[in-house]
């Protein structure tokens, strides 16, 4: 006789996981249907894990470049290029877009309108110019590629851990935006970023992981200070901007304890 209960429904931590690498990527995973309500905010709580990912990513591409005896900041710049081509460069539009409406606004309604604006200005360009190359000096100052791996997955964690803490602590800067769409996560979701960014900077950096972590605290908190000042809120041009300060506090700290 044929069974005929149906098979088990997958965990919904898995379709919030699946959530989360279709949002901060480009790489070609199919959704199990529509999200579950709720299941955009929930996802956030796997931001880290993502990062570690295109983290580990950038550290390959630079170990291959330094074995193919390329200079370190040429294999510094194409780790951050592989890095970007991943997520779609989705972290350095966001900061170009808010280095362009704190930039250029008067107020909190032109700051807002230049951010929703696609074109890119003079302080945009500028906070990509110095995002890339602080990012890659960095990099490129540390001794080897092993050390380069490791740097990259923590930072490219610890950099998207704080962004379920800001969605939780901060409101939307407006009501039809990105941000607000995906929901205020839980304290749960918040818990579950915080702890996957902790215990993957640890594995990746031993005694290394608190100082890195104060530096992305540090970094996401002085952008989230900053967009409350500006436009009273985030936006996910925000979350874009606080992951490109937290990632390069990150690895200038790594290089600093060097």
């Amino acid at each position: 006789m044929p069974d005929s209960h149906p098979a088990p429904p997958a965990p919904r931590w898995t379709d919030d996981l699946a959530l989360a690498v279709v949002f901060m990527t480009r790489l070609p995973l199919r959704l199990r249907g529509a999200p579950a309500e709720g299941a955009q905010a929930r996802s956030m709580g796997w931001f880290p894990l993502v990062g570690a990912g295109v983290g580990l990513l950038g550290g390959g591409v630079h170990a291959l470049a330094l074995l193919a005896n390329l200079p370190p900041l040429a294999a510094a710049l194409l780790a951050l290029a592989a890095m970007a081509w991943a997520t779609g460069a989705l972290h350095e539009d966001g900061a170009a877009d808010v280095a362009d409406g704190f930039g250029g606004g008067r107020d909190r309604t032109r700051k807002l309108e230049i951010m929703r604006d696609s074109r890119v200005g003079s302080y945009g360009v500028l906070a990509i110019v110095f995002s890339v190359g602080i990012r890659a000096a960095a990099l490129a100052a540390l001794a080897g590629p092993l050390e380069a791996v490791l740097a990259l997955a923590a930072s490219g964690a610890l950099s998207r851990g704080g962004m379920a803490v800001m969605a939780r602590l901060m409101a939307p800067a407006r009501a039809d935006g990105l941000a607000a769409r995906q929901g205020r996560p839980g304290t749960g979701t918040v818990a579950l970023s915080l702890a996957l960014s902790a215990a993957i900077a640890t594995a990746a950096l031993g005694m290394a992981a608190p100082a890195a972590l104060a530096a992305a605290a540090l970094g996401g908190w002085a952008v989230a200070a900053l967009a409350r000042r500006q436009i009273g809120g985030h936006t996910g041009d925000v979350f874009g901007a606080a992951q490109q300060v937290a990632e390069a506090a990150v690895l200038l700290t790594l290089t600093a304890l060097r």
